[in-house]
Formats: structure tokens, sequence, C-alpha cells
């Protein structure tokens, strides 16, 4: 079966893209915006929409197969790619893609993802941006499935030699500044692994001394006992820092693992993850980092886990930041890896040499490109999904539990 058109339309994300830099140095939050001046280049203002890009391709039979481009919250922060505009990048899409797929005999994903992950944008001699790569081989893998009629999950299952999970994969709900809130939800809903917390300021979110987070993770330790209808409900606490232990205490890795440690303490009986408790501000030193202070958690008897995120982007970060014991945890961060293609393997990478494997993503993605997570997920059986997209829990964590149920229900 062949493409016979690619047809792109403009699309919203479930969230905002927020400047990072700016909101590190202080920008103020008023309601629901930031103020401040925008510090990252691209951004107009510290808050501003997401967008994203549909990518439909319709088959010589009719059937209609599609992804979403889509870029993350963060975007030009961590040696991530620019803001993407969907009015900027479908002449893009429309004028490298087409001439890629169109007309072109579905073959398999792995060949025609590769093919479009590879390419050189005509125009500019560089990879195309992330984005685009993600949304369009997620549209192939889509159309790989409706030829062969299968489903995403079993595309992958059958070129990879994995097999489909018969059980739910964790999933991890993140609450954006509703930390109390959307905390209540979660806990409500049995999410798995919860809240995420967006702890992305010294000042207002962590103190000077880490006070604030410490009262945090003890309000809900005791709210998840609280509320809670089964003892047998022992959630994982997996929290965000974005880098902030690092800027508290002066990048001090001893004094960062000690106060982790600590917070382990307090998050007891629960298990404690702690994600990007630095940011170096470039690679090769932020894999020293999160290695030095896996490390040393590790030396103290603690369980706590450290994950990486910040400057942990493509497939050969997370294979080089996995080969370094740099956290115990990678979150593949799914827009920043381009194609699906990398995300599966970067999954499969991390299992199959001893780091915890989080199929992440961004708040700032789309229903679509949520769902196709979902059969990567079910698939290649991560440690965790995060449910997206969005800040409000409900949305994204049903999006995410209601595919993962379609796919279990309709392999029995």
């Amino acid at each position: 079966m062949k493409i016979k058109k690619m047809v792109c339309s403009k699309a919203m994300t479930g969230f905002f893209f927020d400047d990072q830099a700016a909101i590190k140095a202080g920008a103020v939050v008023d309601g629901n915006i930031y103020k401040g001046e925008p510090m990252t280049p691209g951004f107009t203002s510290v808050r501003q929409r997401g967008e994203a890009v549909s990518v439909m391709l319709i088959l010589e039979d009719g059937q209609i197969a599609h992804g979403d481009c889509a870029a993350v919250q963060y975007s030009g922060a961590g040696g991530r790619d620019p803001l993407f505009l969907a009015s900027d990048f479908i002449p893009v899409i429309e004028r490298e893609i087409t001439p890629l797929l169109v007309g072109k005999e579905i073959g398999s994903f792995r060949e025609m993802a590769k093919l479009v992950d590879n390419h050189i944008d005509t125009a500019t001699g560089k990879a195309l941006h992330t984005a685009v790569r993600y949304g369009v081989t997620q549209a192939i893998l889509d159309a790989v499935a409706k030829a062969n009629g299968k489903l995403m999950a079993e595309v992958i299952a059958d070129e990879y030699g994995l097999s489909v999970s018969d059980s739910a994969v964790p999933i991890f709900s993140q609450s954006g500044d509703e930390r109390y809130t959307n905390a209540d939800k979660m806990i409500l809903k049995n999410s798995d692994v919860l809240p995420h917390a967006l702890i992305n300021n010294v000042d207002s979110k962590l103190g000077a001394n880490g006070e604030k987070l410490a009262e945090y993770v003890k309000w809900l330790r005791d709210r998840i006992i609280e509320v809670r209808t089964d003892d047998s409900y022992t959630p994982i606490l997996h929290i965000d820092v974005y880098g902030t232990f690092g800027l508290a205490f002066n990048n001090d890795f001893p004094r960062i693992a000690d106060y982790i440690v600590d917070l382990a303490n307090i998050a007891k009986p629960f298990k404690l993850r702690i994600e990007g408790p630095v940011d170096m501000g470039e690679r090769e030193t932020q894999i020293d980092a999160l290695a030095k202070v896996r490390e040393l958690v590790e030396a103290k008897g603690s369980d706590a886990e450290i994950v990486a995120d910040e400057w942990c982007n493509t497939y050969q970060d997370v294979a080089d930041f996995t080969d370094k014991k740099a956290g115990h945890m990678a979150q593949i961060k799914t827009p920043d890896l381009g194609g699906i293609n990398n995300t599966i393997e970067a999954v499969l990478y991390c299992k199959k040499n001893g780091m915890g494997a989080y199929l992440g993503g961004t708040c700032n993605e789309t229903d679509r490109s949520a769902q196709v997570c979902v059969h990567i997920a079910m698939a290649t059986n991560p440690d965790q999904m995060l449910a997206k997209p969005g800040m409000g829990v409900d949305e994204g964590y049903l999006i995410v539990y209601n595919e993962m149920q379609r796919i279990i229900s309709l392999r029995k």
C-alpha cells in the first residue's frame, strides 16, 4: 500500500512553552502567566501558547494515519532544539517530507523512520527539528499499522523482537504549580508515581536550605496515608527539581546527597526519586555530576534514586548517561529524541544496561503524541510512563490510562 497524500494542520498542545532561563532568573508568577523579560532566543514572552503540527498521511485505501509534531515545554533549554511554532514549520514539513513519503510504498517502520530521522533539511543543511521528526515518525508508525491491520504496539513488538505487555505500565502524573490540589487528584486516581511538583525556583519552592521542599514532602507523605482507601497503595514520590539543589547548595555534591537522603527519610514509607538535582550547563559535566551524586547517595545506604533529565536529550545522550551510571533512571524525553525509533531504542538500551527507563515527554504535547507513546510503552515495557499532556492531571491521565486499557483489552 502506498501513501497517496500528506496534509498538515496547525494544532494546539496541552500546555505552554516556558522560558526556563527566565524562570530560574526570577520571573514572577502572576495568575497563569510569568512576568519578566524572556531570555531564551525565539521567546516573545516568558510563557506563550504551546503549538504543534498534525501530520496526516492519506493511504491508497482511504485510511488516514496521523501523528503530531510537538516540542517540550522548556524548548531551547539544556541543549534542546529551539522554539517550535506551527506557522514556521508547516512549510518545512511540506517541502522536506512530501518527496520522502508521498507516492512511496509503505514498508517497515524502522526503515521509513530512519529515512525521516536521518534526513538533512535541503534549505539549512542541518537535521530537521526534533519536533518534525517526532511527529512524522508517529504518522509512519500509524501508517504501517493500518496497512498491516495491526496495533501500533504490535508493529513495534514484531520489528524489534519484543512482546506487547499484557498489563499496564506504571503511570507518572505531573502536578504543575498546583502541587497540593493536584496531588489529591493523583491519590484518588491511584497514580503509580507522583507528583512531579515543578520545583523550579529556589526562593519560592525549594527554600534557601531546602526547607520548603522538605515541608512539602512531609505533607505529601501524610496526605497519601490520609486519603488512600487501601493501605496497599504505595506510590513512588518523583519530584523534578530543575537543578535547584545545585543553585541552593552551590553544587556541593556531598551536601546535595545529604539533603536527598534526608528527603528520602521524610518520604518513608514511600520511595523517593529526585529528577535533575543539578544542572551544570553542559553535557559532560552533567554526566560527571549525576554519577557523583548517585555514588554519594548509595554510599549512605539510601534507596533514593536520581533521575537524569537536562542534557540527556538524544539517544546517544541516554546511552552515555547510562554507561557512566549518571543517575539511577533516565528520562527519555520523547520529543527531544526526534524520531520515535530513537525513543524505542533508548528504552531498550536502558533496560539492557541496568538503567531505569522513564518514558517521559512533556506536558506540552498533544493527545495524539501521548497515544502513540502508550503503544511504545506497551511494546518496550519501561519502568514508568508520563501521563501527558497538560498539567491538570485528569486529562493526561485518562488519555494514557485509556489507551493502555484499549490495547490490553483488544489483545485478549
